[in-house]
């Protein structure tokens, strides 16, 4: 009984740290995740460096972009960081 209590502390910091870092970060990487596999035709994007973009084709592991002066890019799907428009609110 003398254990649990010394160790309580420490669970509870443990508690605590997964309630307030570890759970949230992982809510946002499924969420990051589910938006570059759903990505299609149209999405304007943002790119993890900055780059805005129109996705103009999806592949299995690329998307390819177009840019303001028409010039087509090809990334990793990991490498959109976020959709601003997305097509389906388009239509």
């Amino acid at each position: 009984m003398d254990t649990l209590i010394a160790l309580s502390p420490l669970l509870l910091m443990f508690l605590l740290m997964w309630f307030f870092i570890i759970r949230p970060a992982q809510k946002r990487q499924k969420a990051t995740k589910n938006m570059q596999t759903e990505l299609r035709r149209g999405d304007r994007i943002v790119t993890i460096g900055g780059l805005h973009g129109l996705v103009d084709a999806v592949d299995d592991a690329t998307i390819y972009i177009t840019v303001a002066d028409g010039t087509r890019l090809q990334f990793e799907r990991q490498a959109i960081a976020r959709v601003v428009e997305s097509a389906k609110a388009v239509i």
